[in-house]
Formats: structure tokens, sequence, C-alpha cells
């Protein structure tokens, strides 16, 4: 089935056998089950659905930690001063943040550097290197999630005598860097090696670290500090980091937590904290400050126990936020969704007026509506600076580090979703066909799966329970998409941040509030704000908690008109 959105919808298709077996061990409904074959879920995956499985350590015995260990351990005994540098989004942010935090608590002598976007560009390079060296004169430097592609900065290092330490998972370019200690899951292919974010291997850094030196602190009230971090840089919900974010939306008490609880008075929310919360309030408000601004702010937010200062950072970046979602607005009611419509490629936009803080996101809009890697360009002074998302079958981190060694751009890096470019303007060209050569190749396709027809008759608490057991939801495991067909589309209307509202009908009358996310000016928007006929939608099944309300809401990702079906 055709959609507005021009994406072929198709159910899921199963394995009856496996979805029995699955069925018949562990209790669950048909539809769960399906969902678990298809997605492949393991059996402690499973078996975490309905028990508690702690997140774990795997990296106790790594070498490549276990050297860092030992060069952190030398600088602490002989009390040296530490230089933590972190890259300007959450990941950096957070993972800056805990290893100041612990460094305090030792009573070492530390500083740190967040780059500025704007003046520094991204990460660690000589010229950043060598103007920390004279300000803050470390004999450690350690560079968190960043450091993976800085090879000039680390080699001045050495040549000057100072120890450096690289935590990170961004792709690695050639020649490695020849830090002291070199943490990177991707270095030798680490079993699940895209799971890990930067904050998430800077908290099993550290606890090996108080292991293996019997220091007793407990930082598990930074969990929710990796969670943040971890949906913030769109980590896969599965394994490890599912079993983290059960247990921090478990045991984790994010009313307790100043910097939560701010945010969510500054937004007027009253409700329980979820895991979307972090996607769309926690997480866009502290990535705010890289974007727009100096992320430095943000670390001294995590890093502070002064309860004003809190309060005071907090609505600082609410504030910066604003404007970051003012400018955004601004940029996608402008943009024309029709032109990217027919581009079997990689979607190329360039827009010199969009500020370098928001290309990603505009990158990301486009990516989500789309489905296909995506990249917006904005000017920087003489060259042209772009910011990428992608989808998991295309990793585009691999393809821009390939371009960078052929020399068709200037500088780049990332990971599988999300990196960064830098190039000539007049080199634009060369890069699609070069990017596109490689997307058209591994023949992606617009392809989408639900995971069954529903009738909107069946749709209620119970059922929204049932299929809410694999939660938590993100990258990998994505909300339940279902087709309801035969529905009408009653009272539309563009309310609060350009969210479209309507109510959905079914032909014995019954009706189920509904939210569709999407532009303003996309096909399927205008296509909800004025079609009157009975068409098919499909949807995800969310409670919409509110002043202690909660109700069943649909959450509109496409439509079918009775013509395309």
């Amino acid at each position: 089935m055709i959609s507005v959105s021009g994406k072929n919808w198709e159910e899921i298709f199963c394995k009856k056998r496996l979805v029995e077996k699955i069925r018949l061990d562990n209790d669950f409904s048909e539809i769960i089950s399906r969902i678990l074959v298809n997605r492949n879920f393991s059996e402690t995956e499973i078996y975490s659905i309905n028990n508690e499985v702690k997140f774990f350590n795997p990296f106790i015995n790594d070498p490549d930690f276990l050297k860092g260990i030992d060069v952190f351990k030398n600088n602490i005994i002989k009390k040296n001063k530490i230089l933590v540098i972190g890259d300007y989004d959450v990941d950096g942010c957070v993972s800056t943040s805990l290893l100041i935090n612990f460094l305090n608590k030792q009573n070492i002598e530390n500083s740190y550097y967040i780059p500025n976007r704007f003046i520094d560009g991204y990460g660690a390079s000589l010229r950043l290197i060598k103007e920390l060296l004279k300000k803050y004169e470390p004999k450690l430097v350690i560079m968190l999630d960043c450091g993976s592609n800085s090879y000039e900065a680390v080699e001045y290092l050495n040549k000057n005598n100072i120890e450096s330490i690289i935590i990170d998972h961004h792709n690695i370019s050639l020649p490695k860097p020849k830090a002291n200690a070199f943490i990177n899951p991707k270095k030798l292919n680490f079993k699940n090696y895209d799971q890990y974010c930067s904050a998430f291997l800077t908290y099993l850094f550290l606890e090996i670290f108080k292991k293996k030196n019997n220091i007793n602190i407990d930082n598990s009230h930074e969990l929710i500090l990796i969670a943040i971090a971890c949906i913030a840089d769109v980590m896969p919900c599965r394994e490890n980091n599912r079993y983290l974010l059960k247990e921090v939306l478990k045991k984790i008490n994010t009313y307790k937590n100043p910097i939560i609880k701010t945010f969510f008075a500054l937004d007027q929310r009253n409700k329980k904290f979820e895991i979307d919360d972090i996607s769309y309030l926690v997480a866009p408000i502290i990535n705010s400050a890289g974007r727009m601004g100096d992320a430095n702010k943000v670390v001294e937010l995590l890093t502070s126990s002064n309860k004003v200062k809190i309060k005071e950072i907090s609505n600082h970046l609410f504030k910066i936020n604003l404007k970051r979602k003012k400018m955004q607005n601004f940029i996608m009611k402008n943009l024309d969704f029709k032109k990217f419509t027919n581009e079997k490629g990689v979607i190329f936009h360039y827009n010199p007026k969009i500020s370098e803080g928001i290309i990603g996101i505009i990158a990301s809009k486009i990516n989500e509506y789309f489905e296909q890697p995506s990249i917006v360009f904005t000017k920087s002074g003489n060259y042209l600076k772009g910011s990428a998302r992608s989808i998991p079958s295309f990793n585009i981190g691999q393809y821009i580090k390939l371009a960078v060694d052929k020399k068709i751009i200037i500088s780049g890096g990332g990971h599988n979703l999300a990196a960064g470019v830098t190039l000539h303007k007049n080199k634009i060209n060369l890069f699609k066909k070069f990017l596109d050569n490689y997307f058209k190749n591994n023949n992606h396709l617009k392809i989408k799966k639900y995971a069954s027809k529903i009738s909107l008759n069946a749709i209620n608490n119970f059922f929204f329970n049932d299929i809410n057991k694999l939660a938590p939801f993100g990258n990998e495991n994505s909300k339940i998409v279902f087709l309801v067909e035969n529905v009408k589309i009653i009272k539309p209307q563009i309310i609060k941040n350009n969210i479209i509202s309507c109510l959905i009908k079914s032909k014995s009358n019954k009706f189920l509030k509904a939210v569709l996310f999407s532009p303003v000016e996309s096909p399927i928007s205008i296509t909800l704000l004025s079609y009157k006929n009975e068409l098919n939608i499909l949807a995800k099944i969310n409670k919409n908690q509110w002043n202690n309300k909660t109700n069943i809401q649909l959450e509109i990702v496409d439509l079918i008109c009775s013509n395309n079906a």
C-alpha cells in the first residue's frame, strides 16, 4: 500500500512456528511474540520483559580499558593536574561531568573545556590543544566523546611529554591517534560495539577503576545522566542499554533530581517521568547550549550541588532552547518538502541562512519524515558545513570517513546515524554523487512495516499495557505501528508547536484522540487537514498524561487514502 508520503507499507512476516514457541514459553500475546521474532530479541532480552536483568560491564578485562586505568591511576597518585575535553553535545557534556565529579571527590586538581561549535569546531584540534596547554598546563589530557580523529593533537601531546586518554565511540580515521590509552569499542569490532555512547563507556571505566582500587563511591544516582546521553545520542534500546534504561526508570526517583524537576516545572509538566521526556524535553534543552552558544554551561550545571546555581543555569538553558525551537520552526515552515519527494539518493539541502547550531535538527526532521539519509548544509566562512542523519542500514559515518580519505571533503566524522562534514562548495555535487553511489548500490527501499491490522474498538488500556511490555522504546526497538482501516478524520486543527490534533472515528462510531507531529507543510499534514473521506491510518498507540489524567491517544505516522490502498 502506497501512502501519501510515498512509502510502501507492508505487514511484517514472521514464521508462525517461532511466534508460537515464544508465545507458549512466555505466556505472551501473539502480537508481542511476533514483534520479538521480527526484532530478533535474544533470550536474555525476552527474559528481561517480565524480569529484572541488571546491566553489566563487558570491559572488565578489556586491555584498552586496563591500560587507560593504569595511566589514570598513575596521574592520580602523583596528584597531576588533569584536563578533560568533551564534545558539545549531551553525550560529551555528560561524559565530562561524570569524570569531573569523580576527580573532585578525589581532590585531584582538574579543569575541563567543551569546544565552542562556532569558534573551535568539533573535538580536540591541534590549534585548540596548543591553546589549552598554555592556559591549564596539565600532565594528563582526557578526551571524551571525541579524539578518535585527533592524530595531530595527540602527536603534539606526546612530543611535550603529556599523557593522553581517549574514550570515544565515533568512527576512527587513519592514522589512529597514538594516545597512551585509546578506548573505542570500534577499534577491535567489540561485540555490540555500536551500543555504547561515550557517557556509558566513561561510567563503566570509572566503575572498573573504583573496583580495582577499592574506592567506595556510589555513583548510581548518575545513571539517569547515562540514560539521557544514551537516548540523546540515539543509541540502540537493546541489550545492555535496555537493561540500563529499565533500571533507571524503575529505581531512580527523578522527582528528587533537581535538574529534571526544574525542567518539568519550567515546561509546566505535571506527569510521571518517562523515556519520551528525555527525547522531547531534557535532551533538547541540554543540547541547546552547544547549538546556540557555550556548552560549558551544561558541565557547570551537571557538576554543581548549589541549588540556586542549578536553577539559574536550568532557566538559562530553557530560554536558549525556546529560541532554538523558534528558529527551527521558521526553517521547517519554509522548507519545500515536495522537492525531496522523488529523491532516490541521499537528500542534500543547502541553505546559507541556517545557523550551524540547528542544521543537525533540520537534517534529523527531514530524515525522520522521508526515512532517507539527509544532510543539511550551511555557509561557514569560505566553506560549507553539513550535518548528516541516517537510517540504521546506511552507516553515514563510515562513508563520510571514506570521503575524507579520498579527499572529496575537507574533514568529517561521526557514527552510524549522525555525522558532520566540512567541504568546499564546488565539491558538493561530487560528494552527493559519491554517497548516492553507495546508497543506491545497497538497495535501500522505502518499504515500511506495520505489526498488524487492528480495529479502533480493540484499542484500550489492556491492549496498550500489553504492547508496552516491550518498552523502553527507541532506536532498534521503536514503538509499534499498527494499521487502522476505514476511519474518518474529525475536527483536525493545528495546535501548539504546529502539532495537528484530531479525532479518529470508526464505522461503529468509536472515537479516539490522535496527534500528528509531521511538519504542517508535509503531504501527511495537508491530507490530514483536508481529506473528508474514509482512509487508513498507520499509528502508534500512546498514553497521554496531563494533570493526573491519562488517556489513550494515537500518534499518526502515515496515511493511506482509499485510492492508494
